[in-house]
């Protein structure tokens, strides 16, 4: 079997670059996830870095650092201060919060789950 850790890097990555991509052209995604040039350029970047990491790079190292950014980034914006701040700076709403939060839990279970 390969390696899960890295497979789920290389996804993770394309499906981020692809959105980081559709964000420069629209202000939501399947019109329910919020997104701006500043959240894509991040999103285009993550998914780089998802990309090296599931073909060339260390995939468990990847899921660990976006499972805890995915996390921290669903709790901030449920916090009403800092939700209003990546609001405004980032178009992150709460549906996108949610999402964050998934996104958070399925790459930590995957990464304390699943053996390197």
């Amino acid at each position: 079997m390969g390696d899960v850790h890295k497979t789920y890097s290389l996804v993770l990555g394309i499906v981020l670059g692809i959105v980081g991509v559709l964000g420069f052209f629209s202000s939501s995604i399947l019109g329910l996830f919020g997104v701006n040039a500043l959240q894509s350029v991040l999103h285009v970047i993550a998914g780089a870095f998802g990309i090296y990491s599931g073909t060339k790079g260390e995939g468990h190292q990847y899921t660990m650092v976006m499972g805890w950014i995915a996390i921290g980034l669903g709790v901030l914006g449920f916090l009403p201060v800092t939700g209003d701040l990546l609001l405004s700076l980032l178009n992150i709403n709460t549906a996108t919060s949610v999402l964050h939060l998934g996104i958070g839990v399925v790459s930590l279970g995957l990464l304390y789950g699943v053996k390197k």
